[in-house]
């Protein structure tokens, strides 16, 4: 079996509607509160066109976004966008990046790596055993559904403001 480099690229985005994740996969993102966007953002304090998001590739066969202050065409936004608490116009995203539009408006950045694992043909005498308890049933009420949640999954351990006051005293000593 052989595996390959595999990553999935998320952006959870919190706004006036509340918290959502988008999957990035395209190689470009309009970003702002004209529904026109790709990611549309509900807030007041976001230009029509406040960011654009474009896929770059990386020199191993992966690729990584940079999100760049207003649109393509040069037109800022009007408040700009801070990454990890500093005023930028271009960066490229890492991962755990936090960028902020405005007031409560604001998305963070996830890099997911994993291998793509090869499989192997399944075998015609293979069995799976599958227990009783881990079917659902239609019946089943919806408080004793075991569900997954995706954005609690992603969420750090430490707060967010935590995290960047520990790197930049890192980085400033």
């Amino acid at each position: 079996m052989s595996s390959d480099p595999y990553q999935s690229h998320l952006l959870i985005v919190e706004d006036d509607n509340g918290r959502r994740g988008v999957v990035l996969d395209g190689a470009e993102y309009s970003i702002g509160r004209d529904p026109s966007c790709d990611i549309c953002l509900d807030s007041l304090f976001v230009s029509r066109r406040h960011a654009t998001l474009l896929r770059l590739p990386n020199g191993d066969g992966t690729f990584c976004y940079r999100i760049v202050d207003g649109d393509l065409e040069g037109r800022r936004s009007s408040n700009g966008f801070l990454v990890n608490g500093y005023r930028l116009r271009t960066h490229n995203l890492q991962n755990e990046d936090e960028v902020v539009f405005g007031p409560q408006v604001r998305a963070i950045y996830y890099l997911c790596h994993r291998d793509a694992v090869v499989t192997v043909p399944s075998d015609e005498f293979d069995i799976t055993l599958i227990s009783p308890g881990m079917m659902l049933d239609a019946d089943t009420p919806p408080r004793q559904r075991q569900t997954f949640n995706l954005l609690d999954s992603l969420a750090p351990k430490q707060s967010r403001s935590r995290r960047l006051k520990l790197r930049r005293k890192r980085l400033w000593g």
